[in-house]
């Protein structure tokens, strides 16, 4: 009896794109480079499961999430990741907190256990082994289903073929049939009720009710003829500039180099990357535009980190704390603020005052309770208009 024929969505994808580079993942098994829109894709559903483990009693708390997501992240460099450097790959990063924090703030009081996460399953069908990994799936009650599949690239649209394919696997997977009854015994077989699409970065949500039956066996000879090519050795190369551009075996294929390739095989096999396509030179204006990009996102890590330095030293009641390299120094200050401006604007003005400030911003009018110039009698006015409060200012430094 012949052995099944591995195969997956993400599988039936390649040899939609590019029999050839079908042949060479799959067949030479050779590695593709990493791509950090894997990693970083990776990362975000990682810390989904983490949120949503139906073995998890409670949910877990913003902060708990996030460092989760830390450990995850830091787990790989920015090259194993696939960014082109540290600083894209600290980007990412920053990405990632920013949609953990406004997923908490949209859904978190809404949190509900669902019937699974990242459930891996293999279906034996049509002599196939038919392996898909189900993101989310949510139990309806009466054997209905709704699966939710996470998206974190740019955009997101409807694929046909992946709501097509989950609908197979669920409605005829004896495993999910068995997890179904550990909820609910009387059922005999499940039904797919929704198939959703959640764009995290946006957070935002697809919802698409169940395909027909007439689309799914059409669906399904699709498959089974894509099978029949592979078991048959059909590996022709599709040559075209959106498939080739960016292809990790450009170097090796036949389109390329006018002959089969012949080299090592196996996940171990080391191949060269392909040479960068050509890109035109960026303009001015856009590295000045990524320019500030990239400070922008520096920025906003420094401060997010800043924060977190001072919330655990107060938390810990330190002034000064030392790290490998580097010490930390609290210094505590006194802020003053003036929540109504007309009022100060007004007293300004019967003091004849409001030409010294020019602008009278926070600052300036602060810098007149410290100015010789201007009376004890004014400054007891103006501090009655003010609010004083603790802060602390951070300072950093190479340790002795």
């Amino acid at each position: 009896m012949a052995k099944n024929l591995s195969f997956s969505y993400s599988k039936m994808g390649m040899y939609k794109e590019c029999p050839q580079k079908y042949k060479f993942r799959y067949v030479h098994m050779l590695p593709e480079q990493p791509k950090y829109y894997f990693a970083f894709g990776s990362a975000m559903h990682a810390v989904m499961e983490f949120i949503f483990d139906p073995a998890r009693p409670t949910f877990p708390s913003l902060q708990e999430a996030l460092q989760f997501f830390d450990v995850t992240w830091s787990k790989t460099t920015f090259e194993q990741k696939g960014y082109a450097s540290a600083e894209k790959e600290l980007a990412g990063y920053a990405e990632g907190r920013q949609i953990i924090e406004s997923y908490y703030a949209k859904n978190a009081s809404s949190f509900v256990h669902p019937l699974s996460v990242e459930m891996k399953s293999t279906l034996d069908i049509d002599g196939l082994s038919l392996i898909s990994i189900l993101d989310r799936m949510d139990y309806l009650g009466g054997g209905k289903i709704k699966i939710l599949d996470y998206k974190t690239g740019k955009t997101v649209q409807r694929e046909p073929d992946q709501l097509y394919m989950y609908q197979k696997v669920v409605e005829n997977s004896p495993t999910i049939l068995k997890l179904v009854q550990t909820k609910d015994p009387a059922v005999k077989e499940v039904r797919v009720e929704q198939l959703s699409f959640y764009h995290l970065p946006t957070l935002q949500e697809m919802t698409f009710d169940r395909a027909p039956d007439k689309e799914i066996f059409a669906f399904w000879q699709k498959v089974l003829t894509i099978a029949d090519n592979i078991r048959a050795g059909h590996f022709d190369p599709t040559p075209g500039e959106s498939q080739c551009r960016w292809c990790d075996y450009r170097n090796l294929c036949p389109v390329f180099t006018g002959k089969e390739y012949t080299g090592p095989s196996g996940y171990g096999a080391k191949i060269t990357p392909p040479a960068p396509a050509v890109k035109e030179m960026p303009s001015t204006q856009e590295v000045l535009s990524e320019k500030i990009d990239r400070y922008g996102s520096l920025v906003e890590e420094l401060r997010r980190l800043e924060n977190e330095i001072i919330t655990l030293m107060r938390e810990n009641k330190f002034e000064r704390h030392f790290g490998k390299q580097y010490k930390a120094e609290l210094e505590r200050i006194e802020k003053t603020t003036f929540s109504d401006k007309t009022k100060v604007v007004d007293l300004l003005r019967n003091l004849k005052l409001l030409a010294k400030v020019l602008v009278p911003t926070q600052s300036t009018v602060t810098a007149l309770l410290s100015d010789p110039t201007v009376s004890a009698d004014a400054k007891e006015k103006l501090k009655a208009l003010a609010k004083t409060c603790e802060d602390f200012s951070l300072h950093i430094e190479k340790a002795d």
